[in-house]
């Protein structure tokens, strides 16, 4: 184009997909979950999320930035899921049965989820500054337990179905309901 003839266009800048941030950071839990941590890259993420690898150093210029977002958005989707799972319980319900039922989905339906939120809150053991989002997480789990019992009972509760999660994700074969309802009814009795 000639300058006379030349037209113009105004390059802007602005927020042409929001959601990129967010969707890179469900996609490294998706790697996490398949792959297992180890396979965490940049450009394995850029892949999964269907993004350009630049996306992912802009928004995460380290591995640790990744881990750190991945660890925030699971904690986020796990508290979120359990909160809808407790308002959806009615005040009656079971809940030992409602408890193992929980466990076991987790552990089944949801393993891939739930291998890849354990491997993201282990590594806060090695990695201090993912440490507060471990915490939060674990903290807003007995604040959902306590509505149904009281401040410790729910700390409590909080722990031992973190605890059954991760001894029963580790095993091949999934634990037996009569065993995992034996393990609340005690706790709760």
């Amino acid at each position: 184009m000639t300058a006379q003839g030349a037209t113009t266009r105004k390059r802007t800048r602005g927020p042409n997909d929001p959601d990129r941030r967010n969707r890179i950071a469900r996609a490294a839990i998706t790697v996490i979950a398949e792959r297992g941590i180890n396979a965490l890259t940049h450009r394995v993420v850029a892949a999964e999320a269907g993004v350009p690898l630049g996306s992912t150093t802009y928004h995460f210029a380290t591995l640790d930035d990744l881990v750190a977002v991945a660890l925030d958005e699971a904690a986020r989707r796990n508290i979120a899921a359990l909160r809808e799972w407790n308002a959806a319980l009615p005040a009656d319900a079971d809940l030992v049965a409602a408890l193992t039922d929980l466990v076991l989905d987790s552990v089944t339906k949801q393993r891939a989820d739930t291998i890849a939120e354990y491997n993201l809150y282990a590594l806060a053991l090695q990695r201090p500054h993912l440490r507060r989002a471990a915490v939060a997480w674990d903290n807003a789990l007995a604040d959902v337990f306590s509505t149904r019992t009281d401040p410790l009972t729910g700390r409590m509760v909080a722990t031992l179905t973190c605890g059954l999660m991760m001894q029963t994700v580790l095993g091949d074969t999934p634990p037996r309901r009569e065993d995992i309802e034996a393990l609340y009814r005690r706790a709760l009795g």
